[in-house]
């Protein structure tokens, strides 16, 4: 709970400075009659012995009574630092997390990694078997990897492989090994995880008022009605990655349904003379800022055997081939170069795309500006209530283009979680808390630009 200035620890305190004050001035009052009593009761002999005595006695009380002082002053900032460390060890939250997804379950481990938890509770409005029979694939690069070693994920016991250092695993199985950690941890701590259950006005009336959480992160991604709910404003900035994609899924249901490493292909060009676009030309209309350079694509094919996905993506250019491809009202075109791709760069084991499966290739009608849309709110107080709400993942931010690494950026946001919590756990006034928000919204801009500049280059060009 948060203690604010009229808590009984507060009181406490209060007592105690008052008895130290109190004792202060009685000593000094003693120094001062046990200086005087000499003068009164005519002990002094003569003047000149008198002043001298008086000047010796003056400055005997003089440093005596620093002393004193200093000792009043050490012993109030110890008392104060003390029970500062002990107010801030024993503070606890309760928190209540919306939506289990990889992002979700992993602010709920963040929460318990903090040492702030009074009670924590996860909802979502699927079911188990719906949150754990997703077929997709998740690549985790390693910077995920090493912060959830942190939060006690054993990648040794998760069905998945390794590929330069990434770990790759199917959505399914990932948040079935976190669902596990949150179980073993209710031994120790007080965790609700209500799957099938919806954050809705309904519930909320059902919560007692003392039994509110102090802080709510919302993870129930971009068509999420959460946040909304809490009042939390919907305006998104979007801006713009400086890149151009597209993307395709193909369904197989004979092949396997296995995690598989990815497959880059870099710096391809595609022959579009057919359709009137000459390959000899294409690469010379650049922006000034790419100019002497050939706006290559970067091909991605990820996921599993079964469920395989493909990201083709080019750097921002004002090439013939890729205004041609932008605005092309021609959706075969798109297809065959996914068709074409995938059987060029795909694994030998497994089968190419044939005219037979081709239908069940979908793709993208034409190359698209890759945006990112982030919330202008990621963090918020709610008055009266004194709760602090913040927003992660796709809640918070989203690609319009699927990088399928996407699991990262919404785990980035939640690096400065533990601090947030911590803050708000400790915090004396709101204005600690209004603190502890403003920090935790730096951090969601500082993500949401690192991706602009440095994120499709980590995930798809390099």
């Amino acid at each position: 709970m948060i203690h604010s200035a009229g808590s009984p620890g507060c009181k406490d305190f209060s007592f105690l400075l008052c008895t130290i004050q109190q004792c202060t001035i009685r000593v000094w009052e003693t120094r001062v009659l046990r200086f005087l009593f000499p003068i009164v009761s005519g002990k002094m002999e003569g003047p000149e012995d008198q002043v001298n005595g008086a000047q010796v006695k003056y400055e005997s009380l003089a440093l005596d009574t620093a002393l004193s002082t200093l000792v009043v002053i050490m012993v109030y900032v110890a008392v104060k630092l003390s029970m500062d460390s002990v107010r801030q060890w024993r503070a606890r939250v309760s928190i209540l997390v919306v939506g289990a997804g990889p992002v979700g379950l992993t602010a709920a481990l963040v929460a318990v990694r903090s040492g702030k938890v009074l009670n924590l509770t996860v909802l979502d409005e699927r079911s188990r078997a719906g949150l754990l029979c997703r077929p997709q694939q998740i690549a985790l690069d390693p910077r995920s990897v090493s912060f959830l070693l942190g939060l006690g994920v054993d990648f040794d016991n998760i069905e998945g492989c390794w590929h330069n250092d990434h770990f790759f695993t199917k959505i399914g199985v990932f948040q079935e090994h976190l669902l596990s950690i949150l179980e073993q941890r209710k031994q120790a701590l007080d965790i609700r995880i209500s799957l099938g259950t919806k954050f809705t006005e309904e519930y909320t009336r059902k919560i007692p008022q003392r039994e509110w959480p102090k802080i709510i992160v919302v993870a129930d991604g971009s068509c999420g009605e959460s946040s909304s709910l809490l009042g939390v404003c919907s305006e998104y900035i979007v801006e713009s990655c400086n890149a151009y994609g597209a993307n395709a899924a193909l369904e197989r249901p004979d092949q396997r349904q296995v995690p598989t490493p990815e497959i880059r292909a870099h710096n391809l060009y595609f022959d579009l003379s057919a359709y009137g676009i000459d390959v000899n030309n294409a690469g010379k209309e650049t922006t000034s800022h790419q100019l002497g350079m050939k706006p290559g694509f970067h091909l991605k094919i990820y996921g599993t055997f079964r469920n395989r996905y493909m990201a083709l993506a080019c750097p921002s250019s004002d090439a013939k081939i890729v205004r041609f491809l932008r605005y092309t009202p021609n959706s075969s075109i798109m297809k065959n170069i996914f068709h074409e791709s995938f059987n060029a760069y795909k694994t030998d084991i497994e089968p190419r795309v044939s005219d037979l499966t081709l239908p069940h290739l979908q793709c993208s009608r034409r190359l698209v500006e890759i945006l990112l849309s982030h919330r202008r709110v990621t963090a918020a107080f709610i008055e009266g209530e004194n709760i602090a709400v913040t927003l992660e993942g796709e809640a918070a931010r989203v690609l319009n283009f699927d990088t399928g690494c996407g699991v990262n950026l919404g785990l980035r946001g939640l690096e400065s979680s533990e601090e947030f919590i911590y803050k708000v756990a400790t915090a004396v006034d709101q204005n600690d808390i209004f603190d502890a928000l403003a920090a935790k919204i730096k951090h969601s801009k500082q993500v949401v630009q690192d991706f602009r500049f440095h994120g499709l280059s980590a995930t798809v060009f390099e």
